[in-house]
């Protein structure tokens, strides 16, 4: 489907049935598309827009063995050292609480969604999408992280996503900053007496954990293009920068 406005889309390679789970919000936080697929089906979908921003929630490249060096220079006891099997962005993450994995060093060793990321990343470079430089590009990417998105707009880890209240609580955080998808206080005026006594919950009005991290993501690339004094990237670009919706990152979440 193509649309002659940017679009802002995020992918995550994570679904229940599929590879990928991706959302598309237009310039005004619009809810353009929600879908899941494999490799071709997301590809095809981008391949069509003449303006696209994506944020992928997968590390863009291996750990290079940059927190490595880093520990080392600080003398840390070897242990430690053996222990730093992440990227810089993944360790600065995890220095200030907020639990991210770890990516190896070699792609063989790495998951499988992780290798599926590397490959949705091969496959948009082939087709022209760069990586953002600040600059004024018609296809472009970016790396981001959906946990660790929830949890500065939080302010605090939010709640397990697959429960209910987590569910209800990361729909908040992104309806609340004009993100135009379904009011999730709407699942309360639809809760009756009756319909508890049934068993009977509006789960109709929430979306998916794999949905919310793709809509978080979306919402990350919109504000990187439209709002960048509103964000930060961190890391170093040699392992790839995880872009994070936020200006300034709290010593401790």
């Amino acid at each position: 489907m193509l649309f002659s406005d940017s679009l802002f889309i995020g992918i995550d390679p994570t679904s229940a049935n599929k590879s990928f789970t991706y959302a598309a919000l237009d310039k005004h936080l619009n809810l353009i598309a929600l879908s899941d697929g494999e490799l071709d089906d997301v590809t095809a979908f981008v391949a069509g827009q003449q303006s696209a921003t994506l944020a992928i929630n997968a590390p863009a490249n291996v750990n290079r063995g940059l927190v490595r060096e880093k520990i080392k220079k600080e003398m840390l006891t070897p242990h430690k050292i053996r222990a730093a099997e992440y990227r810089l962005a993944e360790y600065e993450l995890r220095e200030r609480g907020i639990a991210v994995s770890g990516t190896p060093a070699s792609v063989g060793v790495c998951p499988a969604w992780m290798q599926v990321g590397f490959s949705l990343y091969r496959k948009l470079e082939k087709m022209g999408f760069k990586k953002y430089a600040n600059e004024d590009q018609t296809h472009q990417m970016i790396e981001t992280h959906p946990h660790a998105c929830y949890c500065v707009l939080a302010g605090d880890t939010p709640l397990p996503k697959p429960t209910l209240e987590g569910k209800l609580q990361r729909q908040l955080l992104l309806y609340e900053r004009g993100v135009k998808i379904k009011d999730p206080m709407d699942f309360f005026e639809e809760i009756t007496r009756h319909k508890m006594l049934k068993g009977i919950w509006p789960h109709e009005l929430l979306y998916s954990p794999e949905q919310l991290d793709a809509l978080v993501a979306a919402y990350t690339a919109w504000l990187v293009v439209n709002k960048p004094e509103q964000t930060l990237s961190i890391g170093d670009a040699k392992e790839g920068k995880i872009f994070l919706p936020v200006n300034e990152l709290k010593e401790k979440y």
